[in-house]
């Protein structure tokens, strides 16, 4: 190969490998690094509605049973409008039925973003992208672990806050 050719290789490895890490070149969690080796294949459990939201938003949660887990193995990720291009949500455990809320809203994500959330069946890693309750902006990688999302990393747009 000629000299040429093997710089643009060099370069291209070394882009794709920067593609994965954040503006602080720490590496962006994936999906694959939060894999759950369970799913859940029985029928959906009805929810349990233990608290004012959940009692508030029974016929989304209701909706919500009908479909099958699409979310870290066992769980119906569902989510609704909260105003113009504003989602909450909750993740309701197919197993139990139990009602676990999405602690913010999320809206206004860029125009390239489908929606302001990005999961997996086989991942506990969920990606929202845009303005947790309307502050600031970004991208923010939360991990769903014993009933509680957790935040694992957040990029966020300079000069949002």
């Amino acid at each position: 190969m000629s000299r040429s050719v093997l710089l643009l290789l060099a370069l291209l490895v070394v882009a794709s490998g920067a593609a994965s890490l954040g503006q602080d070149n720490q590496p962006v969690p994936r999906f694959e690094d939060y894999r759950v080796k369970e799913r859940y294949e029985g029928k959906t459990a009805q929810p349990l509605l233990a608290t004012r939201s959940d009692r508030q938003f029974r016929t989304m949660l209701r909706e919500a049973a009908r479909e099958k887990p699409n979310f870290a193995g066992h769980y119906v990720l569902t989510a609704w409008g909260c105003g113009a291009e504003c989602l909450m949500g909750a993740a309701l455990d197919a197993k139990t039925g139990k009602v676990f809320w999405i602690p913010f809203t999320i809206c206004c994500w860029p125009d390239n973003v489908e929606s302001g959330m990005d999961f997996r069946l086989d991942s506990s890693l969920i990606v929202f992208t845009g303005s947790r309750n309307e502050k600031g902006s970004g991208v923010y990688y939360y991990k769903f672990e014993k009933d509680r999302f957790t935040l694992v990393r957040a990029i966020e747009k300079p000069g949002s806050n």
